[in-house]
């Protein structure tokens, strides 16, 4: 890999992984065009460390919030953090059961299959369109409202299907804030992202540290460390702004795209 690839693609995991587009859909689009078939093998380790930047980004962004959490969780008289701790671990079991059980199938069916992933984006652009007629009910997220978000979270493993598009639309559309919304689908990727690095590492045991070249390793976690920092503060406000349409038109220009170049 390349300086100019890590970097583009460093950016576009950064930027992906919080705007409403679909990280894995937008790294699937890029590799085509890149001319791969897949991510080269000595890539393993570039993913886990772009994926490792976005979860510090979030880190950075929410670490008021989480600081907060974690000394709430310790405090007697404070059941709101542990309640909102069992909501983030809650909404986990979906994703991590699709991914432990699922996530060579998955893969099998989609790899870098544009047309499957255009045709997910046109679905995030449908479902983008909808959330910004929701009319916001100030409903707090309960058990079974996280339950259900984490539910969107494992239906967007699928490449094509935004992740934070996702959670923050399911959020929305049953009626919670627009900052709870940004909020929850945030923090709830953070122990995610930890975890499928985990898995990845495990599975893959010392061979994800073979001969690799460290310059485009440090370039890609860099640029999507700052871009995740700025993405994830960008969308924040976006979403009190009730502008994701603008995303939707966006996922649905570049899901024809993906189609078109996989009929061509």
């Amino acid at each position: 890999m390349s300086f100019w690839e890590a970097l583009v693609l460093g950016i576009v995991q950064g930027l992906t992984e919080f705007l409403p587009v679909s990280s894995s859909g937008h790294l699937a689009l890029f590799t085509a065009l890149l001319g791969g078939e897949t991510l080269p093998k000595e890539n393993l380790l570039f993913t886990v460390l772009v994926h490792a930047a976005t979860a510090i980004a979030t880190i950075v962004v929410f670490r008021k919030d989480i600081t907060e959490l974690i000394q709430g969780f310790f405090q007697k008289d404070n059941p709101n953090a542990r309640h909102f701790i069992g909501k983030i671990v809650l909404s986990m079991l979906p994703a991590v059961a699709v991914g432990l059980f699922y996530e060579e199938e998955i893969t099998a069916l989609f790899g870098t299959n544009l047309a499957l992933v255009g045709a997910m984006l046109c679905i995030t652009a449908l479902l983008l369109f909808l959330t910004d007629l929701a009319k916001t009910k100030e409903c707090s997220i309960s058990y079974t409202f996280a339950l259900l978000i984490g539910l969107a979270q494992a239906i967007a493993i699928l490449p094509g299907i935004s992740r934070s598009g996702a959670t923050i639309a399911t959020a929305l559309l049953i009626g919670a804030t627009r900052p709870e919304a940004a909020r929850f689908s945030f923090l709830m990727v953070i122990p995610l992202i930890l975890g499928s690095m985990a898995k990845t590492l495990l599975d893959n045991g010392t061979s994800v540290f073979g001969t690799v070249d460290a310059l485009p390793l440090l370039t890609g976690f860099i640029a999507a460390l700052i871009a995740g920092i700025l993405a994830c503060t960008w969308m924040i406000r976006i979403v009190k702004k009730s502008k994701l349409s603008y995303f939707a038109a966006y996922c649905l220009v570049v899901g024809i795209i993906a189609s078109i170049l996989a009929w061509t």
